[in-house]
């Protein structure tokens, strides 16, 4: 499993959305129980809306919760291969005019940067993970096509 990095900033604002979600279960719980009481629940649209937002709620609040615990807040270690945590730099198949720079981490974090996100996870972010400079590697798109990407540079994020 790869380290998420935060910064502080985004730990604190996923933190404060997290006491926020906790603080509002009352209150979906009383928004249940009064769509309960108007009657049929097979025929009861506001009681599953009422459920169903719960559920998202509570499904929020596990990935923020886990996410929180296992992070890493500060700034990503300096390395010399490309790992989460850090701003890369890639061209395509070759064609050194045709860059792009983005973030390496995770998805919480597009909030609070301008750079363009790629999570780890990600068929592009599995094949730069642990390359040097001017390496070039292949993923598969979602589309199904190899994608060839050189790493041109990369350095930790300053947040």
């Amino acid at each position: 499993m790869s380290t998420t990095w935060l910064s502080q900033d985004a730990y604190d604002r996923l933190q404060a959305e997290l006491d926020q979600l906790i603080a509002a279960r009352p209150v979906i719980a009383a928004e249940i129980n009064e769509r309960r009481e108007e009657g049929d629940l097979r025929e009861n649209g506001g009681y599953h809306a009422a459920r169903e937002e719960q559920a998202k709620q509570e499904h929020r609040i596990s990935y923020l919760k886990e996410l929180l615990r296992d992070a890493q807040v500060g700034e990503a270690p300096t390395a010399d291969k490309v790992s989460p945590g850090m701003v890369v730099t890639i061209y395509f198949d070759d064609d050194k005019d045709d860059t792009e720079t983005f973030l390496l981490g995770s998805r919480e974090i597009s909030a609070t940067t301008d750079y363009t996100v790629y999570s780890p996870e990600s068929a592009l972010g599995k094949s730069i993970l642990g390359a040097s400079g001017g390496q070039t590697c292949t993923y598969t798109a979602p589309s199904g096509a190899d994608i060839k990407v050189t790493v041109v540079r990369f350095e930790p994020f300053a947040g």
